[in-house]
């Protein structure tokens, strides 16, 4: 069940001053580090079941930092902005699991982790949904033009009603084309629903006919569903099959009408071919809540007016946060323990 707003006082904070556990003295207890502040609740469940630590600064922890932190701890709690490499798993001799605060693990080197016998796991599921209204909430926007809106309004450019200001495209009733129809995707779908959309997808796997008929989806290769969408939402992993999926050739096939949006992984789209392409008139516009080369963005992005930006806010409610650090959490007590963790990435260390 998802936790609801009500169940934490809205003036609770996620964060508390305290930054690591009160288990000093104790003997034979694990050691788990956290390389991010994570909401405080997850964390007090560390607290009494192993020794824990958490960088004290909200920043991302450089090479030299991290592979200290993780010399003799037993645990890791980390987010998509560390890389986990084979020469940070041979910093840590003693590490046995890595809890990935995402549901993607793009920095993760599973196939190292596995060789030297260490768990990985990410947090899939809690936060398909709030994606998904990230995802929908980039579409309206630039569709609607609402960005550009607000900073009209904010630069007090605003005299009166006019027929041709800021005019924007309909949803209703267009075609929206889903690019990895996951989780996430299917999501997507449900919530184009509502504005009566055609759904075109493509992956690697069909839908179940009931799952296609219940979101009005039909499965095309990638080059039609590019032609054929008012709409391009990418929704895949970041593999090497995936990199650069979106480029030149493909923003051709997107058309002067079309939009692309993307809240999967930034190296999906090239995003130099995809700056010229907006610049050109190439495609209508795009909405980004990740980069290729995050934080920063490609030049030139930032000063175009048919584009929205956003800071890698997919997951970004209190609720959804929370619930992936409760997740990261159980997994790493349970496996600790003995038991089965939730979410285990490469389950074949289990029956070693």
């Amino acid at each position: 069940m998802r936790r609801g707003p009500q169940e934490r006082a809205h003036d609770a904070p996620l964060f508390q001053p305290r930054r690591t556990n009160t288990n000093e003295g104790v003997t034979d207890v694990k050691k788990v580090y956290v390389t991010r502040q994570v909401p405080q609740s997850a964390l007090d469940r560390l607290t009494g079941e192993v020794n824990w630590d958490v960088n004290p600064d909200d920043r991302v922890l450089d090479r030299a930092e991290l592979l200290e932190a993780v010399a003799d701890v037993d645990g890791l709690l980390c987010l998509l902005t560390d890389t986990i490499d084979g020469e940070l798993l041979d910093a840590a001799p003693n590490l046995k699991i890595v809890a990935n605060y995402a549901v993607g693990y793009n920095n993760i080197d599973v196939d190292a982790a596995t060789e030297r016998g260490v768990l990985v796991t990410n947090t899939p599921g809690v936060l398909t949904e709030t994606t998904a209204d990230l995802t929908w909430a980039l579409l309206m926007s630039i569709a609607r033009r609402t960005v550009e809106g607000d900073a009209f309004m904010r630069a007090g450019k605003y005299v009166g009603w006019a027929p041709m200001l800021l005019l924007g495209s309909d949803v209703y009733g267009k075609t929206l084309g889903i690019v990895g129809i996951g989780q996430i995707g299917q999501a997507v779908a449900r919530r184009a629903m509502g504005f009566d959309m055609k759904i075109l997808y493509s992956d690697m796997f069909t839908l179940p006919p009931i799952a296609e008929q219940l979101v009005n989806a039909e499965k095309v290769e990638m080059d039609e569903l590019l032609e054929r969408s008012d709409y391009v939402t990418v929704h895949v992993p970041l593999m090497d099959e995936t990199h650069h999926l979106i480029g030149k050739r493909e923003l051709e096939l997107i058309g002067e009408n079309g939009y692309l949006i993307n809240a999967s992984r930034g190296p999906v789209i090239d995003e130099v071919a995809l700056v010229k392409a907006l610049r050109d008139g190439v495609i209508k516009g795009a909405a980004l809540d990740v980069f290729e080369d995050e934080p920063a963005m490609k030049p030139g992005l930032g000063d175009l007016n048919n584009v929205v930006l956003l800071p890698h806010l997919g997951s970004a409610s209190i609720e959804t946060r929370t619930e992936m650090a409760d997740l990261a959490v159980s997994n790493i007590l349970n496996f600790l323990a003995g038991d089965q963790p939730p979410t285990p990435v490469n389950p074949q260390i289990l029956k070693g």
